[in-house]
């Protein structure tokens, strides 16, 4: 009878929360659910479905044309630039960025769920803006001779810099993060939130290369479906 009655609030819970299920289908206007993250990373796979899963959210975003230069490690297919209108707008500054689409469907998400209530409990305001320093960028990681590749070389990645919020407040990596109050913890809520989102989020806490932005991308992990947040 325990048994049965465990199962039952558990089938009670997870049929009010389908995005805590594996196999439900990707919404991404629903909550961030238990395997959201894995469902994001997947859909490197099916650009279509990543798309239309924009589109049904009320994310306005363009198609970019796909970019293969002569170094066949860099590149792009499938990746698109975000529109700031529409009915739930991507408030990306400069707004002319194009990323992979699984980083863009990351991005709705972390912006509704994650970073606009971490500022209406912060600062009582709304997110005018979220500033990043690009994406695509064919190099290797930290722009070495060799080694391996960066995920910004196929538009998989983005750095976001700061935020500015719509009473004009702006919070910087480089410059909030080890501070006090508000604004570090903010950063931190907005880190631990990407986390959940993204295959790797990498802040200042990680090392020095990164003092002044938080990496977010959607690296392939294999079959684990590991994830890193530092």
């Amino acid at each position: 009878m325990l048994l049965a009655a465990a199962g039952l609030t558990a089938w009670g819970y997870l049929r009010e929360r389908p995005q805590d299920l594996p196999w439900a289908p990707l919404d991404l206007g629903q909550p961030i659910g238990l395997f959201t993250g894995r469902k994001l990373a997947g859909l490197a796979d099916d650009p279509a479905r990543c798309a239309a899963l924009l589109d049904q959210a009320g994310v306005r975003f363009a198609t970019v044309p796909a970019r293969r230069p002569a170094e066949s490690q860099c590149g792009y297919d499938s990746a698109v630039r975000l529109d700031r209108g529409g009915a739930r707008r991507i408030a990306l500054a400069p707004a002319t960025v194009a990323v992979a689409c699984p980083v863009a469907a990351a991005l709705a998400m972390w912006e509704w769920d994650v970073v606009a209530p971490a500022a209406q409990r912060h600062f009582g305001a709304k997110v005018g803006r979220i500033e990043h320093l690009g994406s695509y960028s064919c190099r290797r990681m930290y722009g070495r001779s060799s080694g391996g590749w960066s995920e910004h070389a196929t538009a998989n990645a983005l750095d976001v810099a700061a935020f500015r919020l719509d009473d004009g407040t702006r919070i910087s990596v480089l410059r909030d993060w080890r501070g006090g109050g508000a604004k570090a913890a903010f950063l931190r809520d907005v880190r631990d939130g990407a986390c959940r989102v993204f295959a790797t989020v990498l802040s200042p806490d990680y090392n020095a290369a990164h003092r002044d932005h938080l990496h977010l991308d959607q690296a392939a992990r294999g079959a684990t479906g590991s994830r890193a947040c530092r």
